[in-house]
């Protein structure tokens, strides 16, 4: 049960059993806007007992766990039976309806400041009407903040988790009988949660892990599944978990033969595993030397033969399978816009509305290829036409170029997309679809007879090149094609859109100094 002092002054101390005591911290508050305590009086504290719990040495697989159901775990708030506020009292707290699993999610959090921050908002709500209508409100959004953190705790813990298989000694279940359930193998992890999230998270390992005995050990807060029951103790060291077993051995044969060196695009899965949680998972030994040979890797499987199919399939009729060297060699860009139109080398053109090809004089002394046409490119039939093109021609703009004097266009010339909802969402083109669009991307290049290129991005790129190329550590960089033109390597300028806007401008004008290396091959200042 929370206390509530008086420390004079007017100062009134709340200690409250736990750092996730969301019950207590519920009845503190309801008595202290009763009493028209102001969130600058209250101090906010956690029960020595619950310290000199969580100092405690654990007792891991014996019986010694405080004992919970699921029940327990998720519904925190459920009871107030033992308010010390009149019915009435209670009923005049008002808060939005999403505030109260709000509230259970920042209390969570680490921040000490959090109840002081979940009061003072609380408080608040009871005296300033326009609140509920300010979403960009600083306590609002603070609190939605400490939530969105710990949501994302949630979500690593339950993704970051590794067994290891133990055999419990008899020591750990005295009273089970030998073939009993206590006698089966226990499963048990280490974690470093940010937040104070084990008791949240316990259920959903419950579910997902019924039929296995296991323990998750933190350092604040242990807590093991027996079969039947969730049982809850004090945090462990890193020394109490269990060495690595065969399992491990075999996960990481797995994630060393699943790595896709095609694929690697190590900022983005640092975003998703953060460098926090590598020292306790295993594959994390292996990043490093499988990231410094994915290009390697990669270069050596498109260098490779195919691999032949035992059995081949006969093709009865496939009257739109007209790959690019089974047509008419096109001799201008009508007909070459025709021709792509009709072909189905790759899937992608049996979906989209029709094939972009590009767009500027012929010939051309600049040519700039992007990746594919986008949404509004593949309705208007116009390269870079889109929210990329826009950022496009206004980079064109200040660098002063004649527009209509560049040709640009894409490296594939069908939109591929996948549908949400009634919306057409980007997705990147594979290799082996890409390949389907080099002899037309080729076909282009001969007809504008460009002095040099403008690689937009690592599809545009790896088409020009002939080979994978990495884009962030050669741009601003020129490189020689076979033919012996030029290509300058930069990011597209989509990229550029989903960078984070507060370095976006930044970003923007660094891109700008990648284009102005090609000034010698760019037309003239318009006008």
């Amino acid at each position: 049960m929370p206390t509530d002092a008086s420390l004079g002054h007017g100062l009134h101390a709340v200690r409250l059993d736990g750092p996730t005591d969301l019950d207590g911290f519920r009845r503190a508050c309801r008595s202290l806007v009763a009493q028209g305590i102001r969130p600058e009086q209250v101090t906010w504290e956690i029960s020595a007992t619950s310290e000199r719990e969580a100092a405690a040495e654990p007792d891991l697989f014996g019986g010694a766990l405080s004992q919970a159901n699921e029940h327990d775990a998720v519904d925190a708030g459920a009871g107030t039976a033992h308010d010390d506020i009149a019915p009435g009292e209670a009923q005049a707290l008002r808060v939005p309806a999403a505030f109260a699993a709000l509230c259970g999610s920042a209390i969570l959090h680490r921040d000490p400041a959090r109840f002081a921050l979940l009061y003072r908002l609380l408080w608040r709500f009871q005296r300033e009407s326009g609140l509920r209508q300010d979403p960009l409100d600083a306590d609002r959004m603070a609190v939605s903040r400490l939530a969105h953190a710990v949501h994302r705790d949630l979500h690593k813990m339950k993704a970051f988790v590794r067994f290891t298989r133990i055999k419990p000694d008899a020591e750990s279940a005295p009273d089970s009988e030998p073939d009993g359930p206590a006698a089966l193998p226990l499963h048990v992890a280490w974690f470093e949660p940010e937040h104070h999230i084990v008791e949240a998270i316990a259920p959903f390992f419950m579910r997902r892990f019924t039929q296995m005995h296991w323990a998750i050990l933190t350092p604040e807060r242990c807590v093991r599944w027996n079969g039947s029951r969730l049982e809850f103790g004090p945090g462990a060291g890193r020394d109490q978990a269990p060495p690595p077993d065969a399992g491990e051995a075999l996960w990481l044969t797995y994630y060393r033969n699943i790595f896709n060196p095609a694929r690697l695009k190590l900022k983005m899965m640092q975003k998703e595993m953060p460098k926090r949680y590598w020292k306790n998972l295993p594959e994390a030994v292996l990043i490093a030397p499988l990231a410094a040979r994915a290009h390697q890797r990669s270069a050596a499987m498109i260098a490779s033969a195919p691999t032949m199919a035992n059995r081949r399939r006969v093709v009865l009729m496939a009257p739109l399978a007209v790959p690019a060297l089974a047509v008419a060699r096109p001799t201008n860009i009508a007909e070459l816009r025709a021709a792509t139109d009709r072909c189905r080398a790759c899937p992608i053109g049996e979906h989209a509305t029709q094939s972009v090809v590009g767009e500027g004089p012929l010939p051309a002394r600049l040519m700039f290829v992007g990746e594919q046409p986008g949404d509004q490119e593949d309705l208007r039939g116009r390269p870079f036409v889109g929210p990329a093109g826009q950022l496009f021609e206004r980079a064109i703009g200040e660098l002063g170029w004649a527009r209509d004097a560049i040709y640009v266009t894409n490296a594939v010339k069908h939109f591929k997309y996948e549908l949400r909802g009634k919306r057409r969402i980007h997705k990147t083109p594979s290799q082996q679809e890409a390949a389907a669009c080099l002899d037309w991307l080729e076909r282009e290049i001969e007809l504008v007879q460009p002095a040099a290129l403008v690689a937009l991005g690592a599809t545009a790129a790896r088409s020009l090149l002939g080979a994978p190329v990495a884009v962030m550590q050669e741009r601003g960089r020129w490189q020689a094609r076979a033919d012996g033109r030029q290509v300058l390597i930069t990011l597209h300028p989509a990229a550029l859109l989903r960078t984070d806007p507060a370095e976006r401008a930044a970003a923007y004008l660094r891109w700008l100094d990648d284009l102005r290396l090609a000034a010698p091959f760019a037309p003239g200042p318009t006008g």
